[in-house]
């Protein structure tokens, strides 16, 4: 399904007075307007090519027809959630769920609806069909060198095609780790993952950089081989200057203090990115902001924060990308609700006055300093979010026109009802 520039002008059209009235409200009290609205139109959020069809949990999975059959109506439903919002203008690709049969051609689907390729995703988790060895007791770390080589000669295949898509980097993602006490040497476990991430690290192009993404527990509950940002930044600093660690939001224990996490990794230069979403009790992979939203707001005022102070480009230094598994939304619906509260927190974290901040940090003033902080977070951006993406061209309510259009009735029609896409 193609969405027409007509469509959303309509759209738009029909929802004019509403949002100059309220935009004009918001507005009136944003400092530097134009420059706010500059870094929400720049901003974009790589949709990852497994999050497009239903997630699965260990029970079960629910298709809800329509879902994109292969890698190319992939790119195409990223090209609809973009024409939307103009905020989904990149797609990070897991290998081996979605190889590219012909280079060129997706490169030029790709460019058709103006995305880009993100991150690539290795896969040494699962045993896939024509594999000769077995993961079941780690890959990377794994006692067996032959084993670690398979994984490893999978992570350079990983580059490879990434080479050939465009893309600037590469991220892992171990499972590797163990369930019960005695089962692996922990010291071991780590120095023969370590090396197995150097010959890695080597095969990287020039201008490259290895994402290192770290879990605290599952599948592995005893201890996983990369659990903590503390071991990743390790794997990270022995590897080089193009190894960062990525912060996954779901992949801590609870009540982590993940803002700080992430301030003393951008302190380090050692951040790369986020795989967005939310959680309640682990790894939920929930729609981003529908469990916690003031963390994410912390979490983003720490991120431009840190990244003024080191003079970085918002939208480009690091990595932005989403990373969620459901089981009873809509995925596109689903997506565009997480890449507008992303929106959302970033707009927020935009609007704090750290000047007022600052002060009342250096007064020790508590009140002060989150009367500052929850004053920008009680602002309704949305408005704000909105103009943007109409000055780029999208939907001022992307979820309101998705439906309008029964974009997923004209998606069954043309692929059926019994589809299931590749991924979780």
């Amino acid at each position: 399904m193609k969405l027409t520039k007509q469509a959303i002008a309509e759209h738009n059209e029909s929802l004019a007075k509403t949002h100059k009235k309220q935009f004009d409200y918001v507005a009136e009290s944003v400092h530097d307007l134009k420059a706010v609205l500059q870094k929400l139109v720049d901003f974009q959020v790589a949709i990852p090519s497994w999050a497009l069809g239903s997630g699965g949990t260990r029970f079960g999975r629910f298709p809800g027809g329509g879902e994109p059959r292969n890698l190319e109506e992939k790119i195409e439903d990223i090209g609809l959630l973009h024409a939307l919002n103009q905020s989904s203008g990149a797609v990070s690709l897991h290998i081996p769920w979605d190889i590219p049969k012909d280079i060129n051609a997706t490169r030029t689907l790709a460019a058709m609806h103006g995305i880009k390729f993100d991150a690539v995703n290795s896969n040494t988790f699962q045993d896939q069909p024509d594999q000769s060895l077995s993961y079941k007791f780690g890959s990377l770390q794994h006692v067996d060198k032959a084993i670690r080589r398979q994984a490893i000669a999978h992570n350079i295949e990983v580059i490879k095609h990434g080479v050939d898509l465009g893309s600037k980097s590469l991220t892992v993602w171990l499972a590797d780790g163990s369930c019960f006490p005695g089962q692996l040497n922990f010291r071991k476990a780590f120095q023969r993952t370590l090396e197995s991430l150097q010959e890695i690290y080597a095969a990287l192009p020039g201008d490259w950089k290895m994402f290192v993404e770290y879990k605290a527990f599952e599948p592995n509950f005893y201890s996983m081989t990369v659990g903590d940002w503390g071991q990743s930044y390790l794997y990270a600093s022995k590897l080089g200057p193009k190894a960062y660690t990525l912060v996954d939001l779901g992949h801590h224990l609870p009540n982590a203090n993940i803002e700080q996490i992430v301030s003393l990794l951008l302190m380090e230069d050692k951040l790369a990115g986020f795989h967005f979403n939310d959680s309640k009790y682990g790894d939920d992979d929930l729609t981003v902001g529908s469990i916690n939203p003031y963390q994410l707001f912390l979490i983003f005022n720490e991120l431009v924060e840190g990244m003024d102070a080191r003079g970085m480009n918002h939208a480009t230094d690091l990595g932005w990308m989403i990373d969620a598994s459901h089981n009873v939304k809509d995925p596109l619906e689903d997506l565009l609700q997480s890449v507008e509260a992303i929106m959302i927190a970033y707009a927020q974290a935009l609007l704090v006055n750290t000047k007022e901040l600052k002060a009342a940090q250096d007064a020790n003033d508590v009140v002060k300093a989150q009367e500052v902080l929850q004053t920008a977070y009680r602002t309704d951006v949305r408005p704000l979010i909105a103009e943007a993406r109409k000055q780029s061209g999208g939907a001022l309510l992307p979820l309101q026109l998705f439906r309008t259009l029964k974009v997923r009735d004209e998606l069954i029609k043309e692929r059926g009802k019994k589809t299931v896409a590749t991924g979780l």
